[in-house]
């Protein structure tokens, strides 16, 4: 393919409109899905398998970036004279920001990929021709409870991400380093909103679970049935992803904090 050929470019344009579609389609279709909560089994495992399988690289790595934010936040903050308020910053920065950014991340590279490379193998040894071949429609049966448990486990590990981060910077910051803890609660107490912090961070963690889910099963879903095309459906899933994670969280920022 050229860059300065008019066919090449012409042909790429149209394979991304396709592609395009093709995904906005797969995306009403998972949205108007309704169906699949009637067998709630099924979405039951899928939030076991997402959530589950996921909680033990969360939880470790909210423990680490507590330890970091409490650091890092107390050495800041005594410069100023403010080392008290430790607790609010950490609590704030993971509520806000880091719990669902961070969560996001990592739940594209574990959770995404697992969906991609489920959905792309089931395509490969033709199970979902096979489906459709016995009157059984794939993306209610297999893909809508896989995008419903995805929505659901995202804002759960978020939370349980910023909870082991603060409980992170108050191991770094009262026991290790020897602030009060009274002060360390009670600034984080008076200063963390339930509707402008909390609500909001789980807000966007809801957005980002809709986002990465539906990118990995669409990446699956369209994937070449190659081990070939499996492995860059993957590889995909985790780079869209984890940028549609970044300028989600912009945009998302400047619409709640912005005012």
């Amino acid at each position: 393919m050229s860059l300065f050929n008019p066919a090449d470019i012409g042909f790429a344009l149209r394979q991304q409109l396709v592609r395009l579609g093709t995904g906005a389609r797969l995306f009403v279709r998972l949205l108007l899905s309704l169906g699949a909560w009637k067998r709630p089994g099924l979405i039951r495992d899928q939030v076991f398998f997402l959530g589950n399988y996921s909680l033990s690289i969360i939880a470790v790595s909210g423990l680490f970036v507590g330890f970091v934010l409490g650091l890092q936040g107390y050495y800041i903050l005594k410069s100023f004279g403010s080392a008290e308020t430790v607790g609010l910053m950490v609590a704030l920065s993971l509520l806000r920001e880091l719990g669902p950014v961070v969560t996001g991340l990592l739940f594209a590279g574990r959770a995404g990929t697992s969906l991609t490379a489920e959905i792309g193998l089931m395509k490969a040894g033709e199970q979902l021709d096979a489906m459709e071949m016995m009157a059984v429609n794939p993306v209610s049966r297999i893909l809508a409870p896989r995008f419903w448990g995805g929505i659901i486990a995202m804002p759960v590990l978020a939370l349980i991400f910023s909870a082991v981060g603060i409980i992170g910077g108050w191991l770094v910051a009262v026991p290790l380093i020897g602030l009060d803890a009274g002060a360390f609660w009670g600034q984080m107490q008076a200063g963390v909103d339930i509707w402008d912090d909390i609500a909001n961070g789980v807000i966007k963690s809801v957005v980002f679970g809709v986002a990465v889910t539906f990118i990995a099963l669409l990446e699956g879903y369209t994937a070449r049935p190659t081990p070939e095309g499996v492995s860059r459906a993957t590889t995909r899933t985790v780079v869209v992803a984890s940028l549609t994670v970044l300028g989600l969280d912009f945009l998302l920022t400047a619409m709640m904090f912005g005012a």
